[in-house]
């Protein structure tokens, strides 16, 4: 996991800025109900998302368990900004009308306690919208795709078919769906060379999978953007 305390001073710039946040927003968007007034944005990590998570009547509050990443969020959220956990929200049970997990579940071993979390705090008719797939979004086809493949391993928690059978369990149900491309998101061979190295992804491929990938003509040319996709989930009484 990386330190998001530091990694706070360039989260965005990294991770597509403006473009990106905008175009996230705006996928989310369209699977909130238009009755919804209240939105909870789980891991809201810098804001970027979460400001544009909003429209008349509409008001998001972001949650994140990183003072870093809390402080660039406040200011952008006009202070509604919360520090907490997502497996153990400090909200009262059926108060929100809509629960958004944006890039979150694909960092976790499980993504139960979070979709426990996200059943429990919504009222009936309330909706989760979450991304799920990033891995797999990544995978464009690229000369990197294919050095990487054979250490993918196993089948991630933010699995569409996991998070689905998850909410369910909570009585969450499909509801919707979105794509949103990631600007700025396309990988490089140094980069991704680099995140292989510390461990970050792709461990099994260790040193000699991170110098196959930094080897690549272009080392600092990204490859196709990916596009994401976000589910969304209704809770049923």
């Amino acid at each position: 996991m990386l330190d998001y305390d530091r990694e706070a001073a360039v989260y965005d710039a990294t991770r597509g800025g403006i473009p990106r946040a905008r175009s996230a927003a705006e996928a989310v968007l369209g699977l909130v109900p238009p009755t919804a007034r209240t939105l909870l944005d789980l891991a809201c990590g810098t804001g970027l998302v979460t400001m544009r998570l909003t429209r008349p009547g509409l008001r998001p509050v972001g949650i994140d368990l990183a003072p870093g990443m809390l402080r660039a969020a406040a200011p952008r959220l006009d202070g509604a900004a919360v520090r907490g956990d997502s497996r153990q929200l400090p909200f009262r049970s059926a108060s929100v009308d809509v629960v958004t997990v944006i890039w979150l579940l694909h960092l976790l071993p499980d993504a139960r306690p979070v979709i426990a979390e996200a059943a429990r705090v919504l009222r009936p008719g309330g909706v989760l919208v979450t991304t799920v797939d990033k891995a797999a979004a990544h995978d464009v086809g690229s000369d990197i795709d294919t050095l990487v493949a054979p250490y993918r391993g196993r089948l991630p928690s933010d699995a569409a078919a996991r998070v689905a059978a998850h909410a369910a369990g909570h009585g969450l149900r499909p509801s919707g769906e979105a794509r949103f491309p990631g600007h700025g998101q396309g990988r490089t061979p140094r980069r991704l060379a680099d995140d292989v190295r510390r461990g970050r992804v792709y461990a099994a491929g260790g040193a000699a999978l991170a110098d196959l990938i930094a080897a690549l003509p272009d080392p600092e040319l990204p490859r196709a953007d990916p596009e994401f996709t976000v589910h969304a989930f209704t809770r049923h009484a």
